[in-house]
């Protein structure tokens, strides 16, 4: 939909305000806008080719790994102790 002139008029005075009263918040949001723009660079997939994992995801992959292994280690234990004392307890009966 495309602006009428009034409009574009009016934004354009609502912007040159804004660099004039706020120029830190024209910074930030020429840095947001070049965060933006990187992104949307770095997210057009070229046909073959693979998006490789954030370092982030991996390391929250492996440390879910480590839990489960902990747990289930901490459970075989536990019931490996407990049939040892149903055992040991049986023979002494």
């Amino acid at each position: 939909m495309a602006w009428s002139q009034d409009e574009e008029r009016m934004l354009a005075q609502i912007e040159r305000h804004l660099v004039d009263d706020d120029p830190r918040l024209v910074a930030r949001l020429e840095s947001f806008n070049e965060r933006a723009r990187r992104g949307e660079e770095k997210s057009v997939k070229v046909p073959g080719e693979r998006r490789r994992p954030r370092r982030s995801t991996v390391i929250i992959l492996i440390s879910w790994l480590l839990i489960a292994t902990l747990v289930a280690t901490l459970l075989i234990m536990v019931l490996r102790h407990e049939a040892a004392a149903a055992l040991a307890l049986a023979t002494t009966l």
